[in-house]
């Protein structure tokens, strides 16, 4: 049995992909179906299964790769690695994220399309939330797109396609919506997709240049990516939930974000650019060759 399981390697990318995710689907619902159907909480029912969801897909992606891809340490290969060096690089991207976007609204209030509002008395408990909100998110998107799934498609493409599939991918799940609502928030796309290059490009910024390192994670690390990913997502929590702001309408919502949403307008788009440009002279990716080494 378990050799027929280790020929789940041979098979193309996209087949594996679509393999474990269809495995991760049904080891998840016979237990959150119970409370889907039982339970009348629908916020406690979200959340409660979303853990379970996320505990699944970490078991599974340590079997995965320890079984198909006989990786003796699966979780080191993806990037999830626990060192001074990594904790330093969480805390950069964390800080990046969040005065990134704390630098967006403040360069928007000065040409007057914002106004900053004062601090209400539950800011602390927002912030608080928004932290563990940045910090799940943060954590198990980037498990998954930057890890698991980056780590498949290196398998069978260059570093280059690698990168354009899995941001392609991540984009793609994160703009599904109805079609009316796909094209009137059209500009989201692109910030989407320039948001998932940039994380993954971040996995080699800031990473130890020797081969020792880049045989056990072949693509870098996951710190950066998950702090940085972390602090856009508290930084807009805390200035959305918050209310740190108000509009002023004085400029089209193509240019501050469609609904708010920064990542959905030129402004936004220009942000990531910046961001984009210095994590790609800090990363080791722009040095990596065709051939890649990331190949196991």
């Amino acid at each position: 049995m378990k050799y027929k399981l280790e020929l789940l390697r041979e098979y193309p990318a996209f087949l594996r992909i679509v393999i474990f995710l269809l495995v991760l689907v049904l080891l998840w619902l016979p237990l959150a179906a119970p409370f889907y159907l039982w339970v009348s909480d629908r916020n406690f029912v979200s959340i409660i299964t979303l853990i379970f969801l996320y505990v699944e897909f970490i078991i599974l992606i340590h079997v995965w790769g320890k079984i198909i891809d006989q990786e003796s340490h699966p979780l080191t290969r993806y990037g999830l690695v626990f060192n001074p060096k990594n904790y330093q690089n969480y805390l950069k991207g964390l800080l990046l994220g969040l005065f990134s976007l704390i630098g967006l609204f403040l360069i928007e209030s000065l040409f007057g399309w914002v106004k900053w509002q004062s601090l209400n008395l539950d800011f602390f408990r927002i912030s608080l939330e928004g932290f563990l909100v940045a910090l799940g998110i943060g954590f198990a998107e980037e498990l998954f797109f930057r890890g698991w799934l980056l780590d498949e498609l290196n398998r069978d493409y260059s570093p280059k396609i690698a990168l354009g599939i899995n941001s392609l991918i991540f984009a793609g799940l994160h703009f599904i919506k109805p079609l009316s609502e796909i094209q009137r928030t059209a500009l989201q796309f692109p910030g989407l997709v320039l948001l998932g290059s940039i994380l993954v490009i971040s996995k080699l910024a800031w990473f130890p240049a020797s081969s020792h390192r880049l045989q056990l994670s072949p693509s870098g690390w996951l710190g950066l990516p998950m702090g940085l990913h972390g602090g856009l997502v508290w930084g807009y929590y805390m200035i959305n939930i918050g209310q740190l702001i108000d509009y002023s309408d004085t400029v089209s919502e193509a240019i501050t974000g469609i609904d708010k949403n920064p990542l959905a307008g030129v402004m936004g788009l220009l942000c990531l650019g910046a961001i984009a440009i210095f994590i790609w002279q800090k990363s080791l990716f722009r040095k990596l060759s065709q051939s890649s080494e990331f190949k196991p």
